[in-house]
Parts: C-alpha cells; sequence; structure tokens
C-alpha cells in the first residue's frame, strides 16, 4: 500500500508505544495532509493534542516524546513539534518516488481493501408507466457511483432498484389499456412516452364520474377501482395485463440507463409487488408483538421521541383505515429483508432527504421487532436540481421537468460545443464524444457537489473546459493521452524519479488516490472523489508547464516524467470510472 498516510500510521503507532507504554500501539495517530499554508511539510501527525491530557504532560512534550521514538528514516526525511502540539512531517524524495513506481505497476492503483462487506443499495426507483423526472436524476447517479466504488474496494454490492408497480394507479392504467388496444401505437407509448399514456388514463379516471352515471358498465372509474382488486387477489388476466405495463416500462428504464450509462438491470428490479404476500404478516406481528395499534380504523406505530408540531406523537401507519398498505410497511418488509435474508452489512436508500423522517420511524419501527440484525440502515440523502432561479425544474403546467428532457439538452449542446472544437473528426467520432462529454458533465455536475446539497442546473457552466467540470478532467485525460501518443512509447513504467518540485508535488498526489477512494467508501460522499481528481488534473497541469516531458534534458528525466504521466492519466480515467463517466480518447 503505497497511501503515505497508511504507511506512517504503524510507525508513529510504534513511536507511541515506545515513549508511553505499550496501550499506546494501537493508538489512532490522526495522520492528516498538512496545511500547506502554513507549512511546506506533507503531513501532520495530531495525535500528541488528544493524548496529553490521558498522559498528563503538555502535548508539545508529547509531540516530542513521539519523534525522539520515531524509527522512520526510510520515510521520513524530517519531523518536528508545531504549534500547539502538531507534529509536521515531511516524506523522503526516494521514499514517495518509489512509492509511485510500485502505485504504477498496482493495477489497482492503491486502493485499499477493507474488510469485506455486502452491502445493498436502493437507488433510481422510479414509478413503472411513469416518466423519470429530474428528481430522479440525483439517486440514479449517485446510486450509481457509490455501487461502482463499492464494488471496486471488494465488497458485495446488491444493487435494488425500488420500482413503484403497484397499487391503486394500475387499476386505471390496466383499463386503459385495453380500451387502446394491447397492440395498438397508444400501448406503445409506454415505452417510447410513458407519461403520455399515464396522463391519458388519469384523465379518464378522474373524468369518468361526471361524464358517466356512477356504476354504470362504462364508468371507468370504477371498472379501475374494481381492477384494483383483482389485480391485488391475483387473478390471472390482470396480473398478465399488470406484466404487460412492466414489459413496456422496463424497456423505457433500459434506453434511460443505457443512455446515461448507468449499471442498473433488470434483474435488479425489487418492485413494491415483490412485497405484497409479506405485509399482512409484517402487520400481524407488530400488532402481535404489540409495537402496532389500532386508531381511527388504522394500524398505526407510535414511537417514543417522534412528536409533531401539535406535540402530539407521530403516527406511522402500516395498514390504512381501507385494509391497504403504504410505503412505510414496504420500508419495513425492505429493510427486514435485506438484514434478515440479505443479511446486509450495510444497507443504503439513496433517496430524497425529506423523506428522513420516515425512513427513520420504519427503523426504529422495525429495529424495535428485532428484525434489523447486524445491518446499519443508512439514508444517503439527496437534494434537489434546480434552476437558475435557485427553485425546482418544473415544467408550466407545475409538473418536474423530464430527465430525458435535461439529457437531451445536454446532449445537444454538447454536440455544438464538439463540432465548433473539433471539425476536422469524422461525424461519428465527434457523436461519440459528445455523447460522453454530455453525460460526464452532467454527472459530475451533480457528484461534484454534497448529496445532500442542492445545485444548479447550468449547461453552459457543466461544459465549459476550465473550472471544476467533467469535461475538464476529461479532457486533462485526452490530453495525457495525446502526449503519450507523441512520445511513441508503449505503457511507461518508469522507474520515477523526482529532481523538480513539480514532479514531487505531483507524486505525492496521485499517492492519495487509494485513501480518497476508501473515503468515499466509508463515507459516501462521491464529492470527495471528484475533488481529489480535480486537485489532480491542476496539479498535473503545474507540471507540464514547469517540466518538460517530451524534451526532457536526458532520457532517464524523460522516461521517469512519462511514467508520471501514464499514472496520472490512470487515475483520473480510473477515478473517473468510479464516478460513471467514461474518458474520451480525444477531445
Amino acid at each position: 500500500m503505497a497511501d503515505p498516510t497508511i504507511v506512517l500510521t504503524p510507525y508513529v503507532q510504534a513511536a507511541m508505544a515506545a515513549a508511553f507504554g505499550p496501550q499506546w500501539r494501537e493508538a489512532d495517530p490522526v495522520i492528516r495532509p498538512a496545511n500547506k499554508r502554513q507549512t511546506s511539510a506533507d503531513l501532520q501527525v495530531n495525535a500528541a493534542m488528544a493524548a496529553g491530557k490521558r498522559i498528563g504532560r503538555p502535548p508539545r512534550e508529547v509531540a516530542q516524546g513521539v519523534i525522539d521514538h520515531l524509527a522512520a528514516d526510510d520515510v521520513v526525511a524530517k519531523a518536528e513539534v508545531a504549534g500547539p502540539g502538531f507534529i509536521n512531517v515531511t516524506l523522503r524524495d526516494d521514499w514517495i518516488a518509489r512509492a509511485a513506481t510500485e502505485q504504477l505497476a498496482d493495477e489497482r492503483l492503491g486502493m485499499p481493501r477493507p474488510e469485506h462487506e455486502r452491502i445493498v443499495i436502493d437507488y433510481s426507483s422510479p414509478n413503472a408507466a411513469k416518466e423519470m423526472h429530474v428528481a430522479h436524476l440525483r439517486t440514479t447517479v449517485v446510486g450509481d457511483s457509490l455501487a461502482r466504488t463499492l464494488e471496486a474496494l471488494g465488497h458485495t454490492v446488491i444493487r435494488q432498484n425500488h420500482l413503484g408497480d403497484w397499487g391503486t394507479a394500475f387499476g386505471m392504467l390496466i383499463e386503459h389499456l385495453l380500451e387502446v388496444g394491447e397492440d395498438s401505437t397508444d400501448a406503445r407509448l409506454l415505452k417510447t412516452d410513458p407519461n403520455t399514456f399515464y396522463r391519458a388514463a388519469r384523465t379518464k379516471f378522474d373524468t369518468a364520474d361526471k361524464a358517466e352515471p356512477a356504476g354504470s358498465a362504462g364508468d371507468f372509474a370504477v371498472r379501475s377501482r374494481a381492477r384494483v382488486a383483482t389485480l391485488q387477489s391475483g387473478e390471472q388476466e390482470s396480473m398478465r395485463l399488470w406484466g404487460e405495463i412492466l414489459d413496456l416500462t422496463k424497456g423505457y428504464l433500459n434506453r434511460v440507463y443505457r443512455e446515461l450509462d448507468i449499471t442498473l438491470t433488470d434483474d435488479d428490479i425489487v418492485g413494491e409487488s415483490s412485497y405484497n404476500d409479506m405485509l399482512p404478516g409484517i402487520c400481524d406481528d407488530l400488532e402481535a408483538k404489540g409495537i402496532a395499534t389500532m386508531s381511527d380504523g388504522a394500524l398505526c406505530i407510535f414511537l417514543d421521541g417522534y412528536i409533531g408540531r401539535d406535540d402530539k406523537p407521530v403516527p406511522l401507519i402500516i395498514r390504512k383505515s381501507d385494509g391497504g398498505y403504504g410505503y412505510a410497511t414496504t420500508d419495513i418488509a425492505t429493510i427486514k429483508q435485506s438484514s434478515l435474508d440479505l443479511k446486509a452489512n450495510r444497507a443504503l436508500y439513496v433517496v430524497g432527504a425529506p423523506q428522513n423522517l420516515h425512513f427513520r420511524m420504519c427503523w426504529d419501527a422495525a429495529d424495535k421487532a428485532g428484525w434489523i440484525q447486524g445491518t446499519e440502515p443508512i439514508h444517503v440523502q439527496i437534494g434537489n436540481v434546480v434552476g437558475a432561479d435557485g427553485k425546482i425544474l418544473k415544467t408550466r403546467s407545475g409538473d418536474l421537468v423530464s430527465l430525458q428532457s435535461l439529457v437531451d439538452a445536454a446532449l445537444q449542446k454538447a454536440t455544438e460545443v464538439v463540432g465548433q472544437s473539433r471539425g476536422d473528426l469524422d461525424e461519428q467520432v465527434r457523436a461519440t464524444i459528445a455523447q460522453q462529454v454530455g453525460i460526464g458533465a452532467i454527472k459530475y455536475a451533480d457528484l461534484s457537489v454534497s448529496h445532500d446539497s442542492g445545485y444548479s442546473f447550468d449547461l453552459e457552466r457543466m461544459l465549459a473546459l476550465q473550472g471544476n467540470t467533467g469535461p475538464y478532467l476529461q479532457y486533462a485525460a485526452a490530453r495525457i493521452r495525446s502526449i503519450l501518443g507523441r512520445a511513441d512509447v508503449v505503457d511507461p513504467s518508469g522507474p520515477i524519479t523526482l529532481t523538480e518540485p513539480a514532479e514531487r508535488a505531483l507524486a505525492l498526489r496521485l499517492l492519495d488516490f487509494g485513501d480518497v477512494v476508501g473515503q468515499v467508501g466509508e463515507t459516501l460522499e462521491p464529492h470527495r472523489l471528484c475533488a481529489y481528481l480535480f486537485d489532480l488534473a491542476q496539479t498535473f497541469t503545474t507540471f507540464y508547464d514547469q517540466c518538460p516531458v517530451l524534451k526532457a534534458e536526458d532520457a532517464e528525466v524523460r522516461d521517469s516524467r512519462l511514467a508520471l504521466c501514464t499514472l496520472t492519466r490512470k487515475v483520473l480515467v480510473r477515478g473517473l470510472g468510479l464516478l460513471g463517466i467514461q474518458a474520451p480518447d480525444q477531445m
């Protein structure tokens, strides 16, 4: 492992044990990157600040004791006490060079192998027979990046696309399908324009009572409600029609996922319907355990600590007064299955931030019932995508803007940008690059901000080749590929040597890659990786400006710098891949 923090940790632990006793051998030395505004050192050891209180000595004295016993001459060039008790550490140039050379030869590029976990990730989660809208963008993109990253770290990832495929809406959808004909052009809209099909059914349902006498044979609303009952009872013909709607919906979803390069497949769909048979037993068990009680005809759970604005307990309704089940019942069944059946170590729900109270109540109820064992449920809270005015993106009719319209706008703009800058390329090549750049721009804009924060959908900024954008990083990777192509060297392997400050800075930043990916796996925050890649690209630019590569003074220096270029490109491409972003060969 080439990560400086991990390499230095056992040295500092051994020094603390030698100075203050064996009980300190496993202590966290609290090693962080040094603040470059205050020091030229590479790392900062902060353990003495907290240890001073326990040892009963001033932190600076504790820090000096650690330095006096630090036997790390093969790694550390200098260690000195700073401030109230920090230890500033400067690494040896030759160690950094060797570590970077080893990283270049490592197919994992220094990514760690943490203790293996089984991790369920619930993300995307659109509704069947309805078009995906802007709110689905973030949960889809963030969830997919987390799935890619956790798999790269060696975890077993179980993707779940919690498709809304059950409930009262399906009665009207089935009846509308029967009226327009299963082989009609209107029916095919479920695959190409599901919103149009859904709206036609909804309009017919909403106006049916006014158009015809209630209860008449032609009353669409009455037939739709009756169809819900036959569907929930498992009646064969209703189930067949329901399956047909789902199959057409899957065609639409797969088209969107392919265009966005999302790893979800039909095998990952776990619809609400899949839990239907579990729900009566869930309610019966919760009631038998005294966790759920009847209230105004509904079966509810009242949990300690959940009080509404009226100072009354907030109910978690698991069976409505009409006998139907809501999201709470399904979500309790979901965490029960993830924990007891799938044996997940973590269960991630990549869902909008407003659902946090709902999830906490569901999990507390499930935990009280004994259905969460060895599983940590985590709500990866997703913020909103807003327009330039700071408001949630909606159409004039008040609907949320469709996801497809955002993708189409990005691809159109990317096509214009690539066409203007690379008119020399073949049309098909330009189209491929525009696809990669447009989708990359959308994803990076989403992932580069904290997932629980909102961000403004601004195509001009997203597609800029300057600043913290996806195209800037894609261009950096393509630029390095061009440099290596002009060098006419196949896969330079070094060894890497460091003679200039800019070389050293680049090599040291490259060594941080594994630690950053490991942090994303722990914190579930992809924006950390985005920030790292952006800083790496900037560090490379400084290196390339200050250190001639193709015109280096001698062959050894040239080979070393080509190896640094190669390693930088590999890290950029791998890092972008973990974000779900492709790196074009040319731009």
